[in-house]
């Protein structure tokens, strides 16, 4: 059989259920990973994991199933299992690594692989070529009926990571929180987790959209603004101090304030940072994505702090955690860990620690959020474009990009960074990002400026640069 390429992209390999994401590609992916595994350990333990979207559980047993026949000790999650929960699992029962199945907040049609090496963060790149050029160098096997039999070792991580959780937030304040929460799952794998261990810990919850659906509901499991507004409703009728979401595999947030509005993940983030330099006795710094905004420099600034510059990625955090260099790591994608956690995004650690500067401060987030502003002098409105291109204009771009910029539709640029795309940083702070999609023809455009209106302006532009 002709097999298709397997590339791991910034968060693994992923693709659309029985067109690149198949059965016969999941064991060749399973076998390159064991010899990956094994290069660097003769009898390694991996753990398997996934989330609820279709063939999940079918694509893990089967996976499961190539990875014991190689020679592997394999421990296989019971249920639907949050990716921070799998990556915490690994750092906690000393393990080798582990395969989750997973497409993250992807549409429903879906599915994915994401590899973790022994410090539980995402493989870096280096590994990640390793795997791709092994599975290359094998053909797909005979058409396999794709059910196997799970006699597989349970391991079950929700006790460990709920103690770990237990640690890392300081539930003696949130329980002071003069109001309720409302947790929405978006049909992911957050469910029975984020609302769990706030009930466990006598904090008011509603849960909603907690049972499974593999279409989630005609879009995916992404907590965006357009896919919360069931949870925008919800918190404005039941009066609630927050509304409190994950995406498909619970390592994304989204958050909702009492008055009911979307907070952008940006601002979360550097609320979060200010919240934890305050809180936690730390003088340690921040990283963020290059696509990421400056509101978190502002904070370090104010504070006195460091603040270190990485491309689009979480894979790149882990270093800066294991160096004990960071009290938070942050993307704009939602993405959020702190210090002492993991080397992986946590939505279910990020709803907590909302909720808890929440209680701690007894202010809404549109109030401290404004009062962060005061407090630097200064406002930060990014905005996200996706840009679809067609094959011509985005076979153009790399070269375009390459071009040295001194203005930039009539604006003066003060400085190019070319960490991940190119980021144009102009003489007033402002900030303009094009980066183009390694796997699909689309170019994303990031802007940052003191309004939302000058943002948009500014991604307008850009737009305008990359389609004339």
């Amino acid at each position: 059989m002709t097999s298709q390429a397997i590339h791991f992209g910034t968060s693994g390999w992923r693709g659309i259920i029985a067109d690149d994401f198949t059965f016969p590609g999941v064991r060749r992916a399973a076998t390159a990973i064991a010899g990956h595994v094994r290069a660097r350990k003769k009898s390694p333990t991996l753990l398997v994991g996934y989330d609820t979207r279709f063939f999940s559980p079918e694509f893990a047993l089967a996976a499961a199933s190539v990875l014991r026949s190689q020679g592997c000790r394999v421990l296989l999650c019971p249920q639907p299992t949050p990716t921070p929960a799998i990556a915490h699992a690994i750092l906690h029962g000393k393990l080798d690594g582990g395969v989750n199945f997973t497409a993250s907040h992807n549409p429903a049609p879906y599915n994915g692989l994401k590899f973790s090496g022994p410090d539980a963060g995402p493989a870096l790149p280096e590994i990640t070529r390793d795997i791709e050029k092994r599975a290359a160098a094998l053909e797909d096997g005979p058409a396999q009926h794709h059910e196997v039999e799970n006699d597989f070792e349970c391991l079950d991580p929700r006790e460990p990571y709920f103690e770990q959780l237990r640690r890392m937030i300081r539930f003696d304040v949130l329980r002071q929180a003069k109001g309720s929460f409302v947790c929405d799952a978006v049909h992911g794998c957050g469910a029975g987790w984020l609302d769990r261990i706030l009930t466990e810990n006598g904090i008011p919850v509603t849960s909603m959209r907690g049972e499974r659906d593999v279409l989630f509901e005609g879009t995916g499991p992404d907590p965006s603004e357009e896919n919360v507004k069931a949870l925008r409703k919800a918190v404005t009728e039941k009066k609630a101090l927050a509304g409190l979401a994950t995406d498909g595999d619970a390592d994304r947030f989204g958050i909702v304030d009492r008055d009911g509005s979307y907070v952008s993940p940006n601002h979360i983030l550097g609320l979060v940072f200010d919240y934890l330099l305050e809180t936690r006795g730390s003088k340690l710094g921040a990283s963020r994505s290059v696509a990421t905004t400056h509101l978190i420099d502002a904070v370090a600034h104010l504070h006195g702090v460091k603040l270190y510059e990485t491309p689009v990625g979480f894979k790149y955090v882990g270093p800066f955690l294991r160096e004990d260099k960071i009290a938070l790591g942050g993307e704009e994608s939602s993405g959020m860990t702190i210090r002492g956690h993991l080397p992986e995004k946590d939505g279910i650690l990020a709803g907590l620690i909302v909720a808890e500067m929440i209680a701690a401060r007894q202010a809404s987030l549109a109030d401290q959020l404004r009062d962060l502003f005061r407090r630097i002098g200064r406002e930060f409105w990014p905005v996200r474009v996706n840009l679809h291109l067609s094959a011509d204009a985005q076979a153009k771009l790399p070269e375009r990009l390459r071009a040295n910029f001194k203005e930039f539709a009539g604006h003066r640029v003060a400085r190019t960074d070319r960490t991940d795309g190119v980021k144009l940083i102009l003489d007033d702070g402002t900030w303009l990002l094009m980066r183009p999609s390694g796997t699909e023809p689309v170019v994303r455009i990031y802007t940052e400026a003191s309004t939302t209106a000058a943002s948009q302006k500014l991604a307008d532009e850009a737009r305008a640069w990359i389609t004339q």
